[in-house]
């Protein structure tokens, strides 16, 4: 389980168990429509194994229906269970930023880059002289640290602790949480200690230079990364969601 929080379920709100739709008691079904041909070939050499079902709602207007996104989940996937009890799940939360406009459903898919939905807006993507020159500008949607506007040579690991420190800001995340996270199907042997995460931080804070403050220390626990007026942070349609559930 991830070690983000979990969203709590209300102690008050009921279980709720979706359950197919049986047609009322006398009506008779329906006549079998004849087979339609598919609407279009599968590319060469995929096969369908699962679905994914974009839902589009806040905890504002989940609380308003007396459920939660916690509950919605349990209640889709004990729904699945009895439909399909071989049926894998996983479910995340979509994160985006606050005052994103559109349909929830669309900001949503956005936010979890489905293809469909990102296509569309490729063409809004700003160009680079439109980022702001000064600075440290921490581009997530096309994994890149520019500083002062020039782009910085982080390597992939290095980028993805300061990517994982900026998606928890104000979060302090100690460093057995950093080696979990970031080193995820290592074997213990080939895992980092949690010294080497001191190291990895050292040179990320070498190459961000008269900038290196963004990344705290946070004595005897571990890292934070805290809102910074030199730091402006681009999350894109790419943002990555921590796992909630």
């Amino acid at each position: 389980m991830s070690n983000t929080a979990l969203l709590d379920r209300p102690a008050t709100a009921p279980v709720r168990h979706l359950r197919a739709v049986d047609r009322p008691v006398g009506v008779q079904p329906p006549a079998p429509e004849p087979a339609q041909p598919a609407a279009r070939a599968l590319p060469a050499g995929t096969a369908p194994r699962g679905f994914a079902l974009y839902v589009g709602i806040d905890e504002a207007k989940a609380a308003a229906s007396g459920v939660s996104l916690g509950v919605l989940v349990d209640a889709l996937r004990r729904t699945l269970a009895d439909l399909a009890p071989s049926a894998e799940t996983y479910a995340t939360v979509a994160l985006a930023p606050v005052g994103s406009g559109g349909r929830d459903v669309d900001v949503v898919r956005l936010a979890l880059h489905e293809p469909s939905a990102v296509a569309r807006t490729k063409q809004d993507e700003p160009e680079d002289e439109e980022i702001a020159a000064g600075g440290v500008v921490v581009d997530i949607s096309r994994k890149r640290v520019l500083i002062d506007g020039e782009s910085a040579a982080f390597t992939f690991k290095e980028f993805e602790l300061l990517q994982y420190l900026v998606l928890r800001e104000g979060r302090t995340i100690e460093r057995t949480e950093l080696v979990t996270s970031l080193w995820q199907g290592t074997s213990d042997e080939d895992a980092p200690g949690e010294r080497t995460i001191d190291v990895h931080v050292r040179r990320l804070r070498a190459k961000l230079g008269r900038y290196e403050d963004i990344v705290r220390t946070v004595r005897g626990v571990g890292y934070r990364f805290d809102r910074h007026a030199d730091v402006v942070i681009r999350y894109g349609h790419g943002t990555p969601s921590p796992d909630r559930f």
